[in-house]
């Protein structure tokens, strides 16, 4: 896990290194993939001076929208696409954008240092973010109200989340909205009756609990090998789609070098999993 020190809302990272000959890659989405895209760029733009890559957040949704206004090279996401979008893409562009897995990440459930709960299932957590469970001694812990953040509905975290665990359901009303998974993250260290969800790499601050598939499952912990074994209930591919026909020079080769060995180095060293050896195309 890496402290992070700020809350990220929308960052930009455009760094020149005074090449005069340059390419553009413009990254844009996730929320969740934007410390990652960030190391990437820099890592990579410090091997290859004539490249330069932007990187900007915002929610997957934002960045679906910007591959089908073609105002972006790459879409990182924390979802896959959907049939709706692929159709604009195809109206945009004429073909399906190709999308590759670039990372792994067990998404966790966190709440505040002190809270005495260590572990809950998926469906208490199901239950407990569509407001049917409101107070924590429902799940274990003191008797107190249940503060529930989440993120806002552009976000594929927020999306992953509200098909694979409430099930389609809505979230309770009284959720707070947060711009952001650092955001979720420092609200929760904040408050002890709190809970939030995000990504691995966000974890300093909080605790995170461990989940168990039904109430006959173990707890088990969002670790990377728990995660690649697939026995952490709540896991997911981070992806990076583009354009078939920018697929090509500056653009290709950054997308191979993101999974390789030293790109999946990058994914180990911000705090998400890197895939499988099976699964790094090249």
């Amino acid at each position: 896990m890496k402290k992070l020190t700020q809350i990220i809302l929308a960052i930009t990272l455009a760094v020149s290194f005074g090449s005069s000959a340059h390419a553009d890659i413009t990254v844009k989405g996730s929320d969740t993939l934007v410390i990652l895209a960030q190391k990437w760029a820099e890592t990579y733009m410090g091997k290859n001076r004539n490249v330069k890559i932007q990187v900007t957040g915002g929610g997957t949704g934002t960045g679906f929208a910007a591959l089908q206004n073609r105002t972006t090279d790459l879409c990182n996401a924390s979802r896959k696409i959907k049939s709706a979008e692929i159709a604009k893409c195809i109206e945009a562009f004429g073909k399906r954008p190709t999308e590759y897995k670039v990372a792994l990440d067990g998404l966790s459930i966190y709440v505040a240092e002190e809270n005495p709960v260590k572990a809950l299932t998926v469906d208490q957590l199901g239950r407990i973010f569509s407001g049917k469970i409101k107070n924590w001694k429902e799940v274990g812990g003191n008797d107190a109200p249940i503060t529930v953040y989440s993120r806002e509905n552009s976000s594929g975290t927020y999306e992953f989340f509200k098909e694979y665990v409430l099930k389609g359901k809505d979230f309770v009303a009284s959720a707070q909205t947060m711009p952001g998974t650092a955001a979720v993250l420092q609200a929760v260290a904040k408050d002890r009756n709190g809970i939030g969800y995000g990504g691995a790499a966000y974890g300093a601050g909080a605790k995170h609990l461990a989940i168990k598939k039904d109430e006959n499952s173990p707890a088990v912990e969002p670790t990377e090998d728990n995660v690649i074994k697939g026995t952490y209930p709540i896991w997911r591919y981070l992806y990076v789609y583009v354009n078939p026909a920018l697929d090509k020079g500056d653009v290709a080769a950054y997308l191979n070098w993101i999974r390789s060995d030293a790109g999946q180095q990058v994914v180990k060293d911000v705090g998400y999993f890197p895939l499988p050896e099976n699964l790094r195309e090249k």
